[in-house]
């Protein structure tokens, strides 16, 4: 039977039932493991002669040669399922959970009296695991704090009733500087030692509300037993458990036992970050990279993270806090999406985490190969630009003069989204009388680019022209006498409000201001601005020297240019005294000099 004809006979049994589908390649291995709520209409769907079909997805089928399915009693089962098969048999198809960091955990190890201590290597022998903890720094926090409310052993010694009743062990140095209450020769009774054990696990999940309570309860009876050294001890663990709190707190401490799930995406992955709320307090944090495979939707994405990181930190939270509502939901779990308050703050400062982990994976990839770097940040300019080729050449012009005098600008050169300074170019402004950026902007433009055509030489992909709508049509209006219109995008943008405004647009456009990049079309603008106003200045003190210092009959430019070095300024130089001009430019000189400025106030 031909694959087309055993595939079609499979399709047509499929039932309408929750279910796991599996589809295999011709070699009988499982190339993608999913989930529906309906079986037959959502395998049917990857058949379906359908265009919007991506084209890793057409790959994926052209590959499948059998089907198998397992149906199951709900849409809760069907995630669960999912979920470890993926893990069993790893499908190349399927979103890999990409956790490459060995995280640390707090263990209460599985012996007469647990020690309770950070590990990264998870050992199934009975012992609980709370985890993991993103922050080292968090963790340590937490177990110096339970370090200070109850003295515990820190020995590997195997405290079995019959050892301890055999007098095999003597307390060790840890019992007399008070560490430990030496359950090793029987000075601590089991039962003490596991009410401190249930205590410290209480306060690893969050629950330090009831803890303190109990300290107060205890304090308040030792206070009443006249025992006030031990009540004042407890008084001191009570205060101890109040910093922690306060240090912990970032919302409403009524928002207790609740998860949180928040989402951010590119084009290769998502990054999915878990928190996990008691009592106002976050007491864990992890991020995950889910790599894409077949453009998953985020709510798949958002789907396949909480099943498995729900589970796997041990989370009996029954609500969990989302952007958005997930694919499926697990049994006996309430999810909410908020719009405003403490759980909105939750969610963001979730997505804040998610985002710093994106950020720093980037980073990290970039380290390790720049090209990479450059050829991201171009495809970003290229896709927030909506460019239709890559902007490898880009240039920048700004304009400066003050009040239509010294009128001159400034062209900078960005290639693969750096400075290439080399090719920055001043322009003194030859036809235009007067201040009028917007002819000075068009004459610049007009002979920047057909002195290129002239020269056979490449053109940039993009124009930025530092201003508004006006001096960017006026760009455009030497480009389009150039006939260039079509071939390299202008775009202006505006001081005030960073807006990007395009030829023909009525609307500008407005990227993020954390964006890569208007952050690079910004640093073109500014060293445009620079590089412009240099130029601009000296243009100008040059033009100071010639109408007032060599004016004055027998003063050259290299006599005019040592006065100004040494005084600053003209006006300064006509408050000076002879003796000081003479040490510059000589008796004669400064003879001219005093003369002309004494006739020039006489007058």
């Amino acid at each position: 039977m031909s694959r087309k004809a055993l595939l079609q006979q499979i399709l047509q049994t499929l039932p309408s039932k929750p279910g796991v589908y599996q589809y295999f390649n011709k070699e009988g291995t499982i190339i993608y493991i999913g989930k529906a709520k309906d079986l037959k209409k959502r395998v049917l769907s990857y058949f379906n002669k359908d265009l919007s079909h991506s084209g890793k997805i057409r790959v994926m089928v052209s590959k499948i040669t059998d089907i198998k399915w397992i149906v199951v009693d709900s849409e809760s089962d069907a995630l669960l399922l999912e979920n470890n098969l993926i893990k069993e048999y790893l499908p190349r198809y399927n979103v890999m959970l990409k956790d490459d960091k060995s995280f640390p955990w707090i263990c209460i190890k599985n012996e007469p009296f647990p020690r309770v201590f950070p590990t990264r290597n998870i050992v199934k022998d009975g012992s609980e695991y709370f985890g993991p903890y993103a922050s080292v720094k968090m963790m340590h926090t937490l177990l110096d704090l339970i370090r200070q409310l109850y003295p515990l052993r820190n020995c590997n010694l195997n405290l079995t009733k019959s050892n301890i009743q055999s007098g095999k062990f003597k307390v060790c140095l840890e019992y007399h500087i008070g560490n430990c209450l030496g359950p090793c020769e029987g000075r601590q009774s089991e039962e003490d030692y596991m009410e401190t054990i249930r205590n410290i696990r209480s306060i690893i999940k969050g629950n330090i509300g009831m803890v303190k309570s109990q300290l107060v309860t205890l304090m308040k009876q030792y206070s009443a037993d006249f025992q006030f050294e031990k009540a004042q001890l407890v008084k001191e663990k009570i205060e101890l458990l109040d910093r922690y709190q306060s240090k912990s707190m970032v919302v409403n401490p009524a928002i207790n036992n609740v998860d949180v799930f928040s989402v951010v995406e590119d084009e290769h992955a998502a990054y999915i970050n878990f928190l996990k709320i008691a009592s106002g307090a976050i007491i864990q944090s992890h991020t995950v990279e889910l790599r894409k495979k077949l453009d998953e939707t985020t709510e798949e994405l958002l789907t396949m993270a909480i099943s498995d990181m729900h589970p796997r930190f041990g989370s009996d939270a029954k609500e969990i806090i989302v952007p958005l509502m997930p694919e499926f939901t697990l049994p006996g779990i309430t999810y909410t999406v908020p719009q405003r308050g403490d759980k909105r703050q939750l969610l963001e400062l979730s997505e804040r985490n998610a985002k710093y982990y994106q950020l720093d994976k980037q980073r990290q990839k970039d380290l390790v190969d720049p090209e990479r770097h450059t050829k991201r940040l171009l495809e970003t300019i290229k896709k927030d630009l909506n460019l239709s080729e890559l902007p490898v050449y880009m240039e920048c012009f700004d304009n400066s003069n003050i009040q239509g005098t010294y009128p001159v600008a400034a062209m900078v050169v960005f290639k693969n989204g750096r400075p290439a300074k080399n090719e920055y170019r001043h322009y003194n402004i030859k036809t235009v009388e007067g201040p009028n950026d917007f002819a000075s902007m068009e004459e610049v433009v007009h002979r920047r680019y057909s002195r290129l055509l002239n020269e056979g030489a490449d053109l940039p992909q993009v124009i930025i022209i530092d201003g508004g709508k006006g001096q960017l049509h006026s760009a455009y209006h030497s480009i389009e006498k150039l006939g260039l219109q079509h071939k390299i995008q202008l775009i202006g943008i505006a001081k005030r409000l960073e807006e990007l405004y395009f030829p023909g647009d009525a609307l500008p456009l407005h990227l993020d201001k954390k964006s890569e990049t208007l952050k690079v079309i910004q640093q073109m603008r500014d060293e445009a601005h620079r590089f412009g106003i240099t130029h601009h200045r000296k243009k100008r003190e040059k033009g100071t020297i010639k109408t007032s210092l060599m004016e004055i009959e027998g003063i050259g430019p290299a006599s005019a240019q040592a006065l100004l070095r040494k005084f600053k300024s003209v006006k300064q130089i006509s408050r000076t005294s002879t003796e000081e001009l003479q040490q510059v430019v000589g008796k004669a000189k400064a003879a001219l000099i005093v003369k002309h400025f004494k006739k020039s106030s006489d007058s």
